[in-house]
């Protein structure tokens, strides 16, 4: 398995109107082969703290998704968002190999 997570800090008076976005995500990440689960966590000593935590069969099927027009379109969306302060947000990625169960 292979595990992503991006994340990002917004202005804590924000963090609830990211969370209705992803919410009502497109969910067209759901139907890529390999794609097995996604989360939106949100930090609990820090609110304004989001993570998109989100588990792929392989290394190959997540890279699969973020070479696909789809990613690249979401994410051309994504920076046209009305709010350019949210829109700005450059977020901090992590991947990780499963080792162990």
């Amino acid at each position: 398995m292979y595990i992503v997570q991006s994340i990002v800090t917004v202005p804590e008076e924000k963090a609830e109107e990211v969370i209705g976005l992803y919410q009502n995500r497109s969910r067209s990440v759901d139907r890529q082969p390999g794609f097995l689960s996604f989360q939106l966590l949100q930090n609990e000593a820090k609110p304004e703290e989001l993570t998109v935590h989100m588990t792929w069969e392989t290394k190959e099927a997540y890279v699969s998704w973020v070479t696909s027009e789809d990613f690249k379109r979401i994410h051309e969306l994504e920076k046209k968002y009305p709010d350019q302060e949210l829109a700005n947000i450059k977020p901090t990625v992590r991947r990780f190999l499963v080792r162990a169960e």
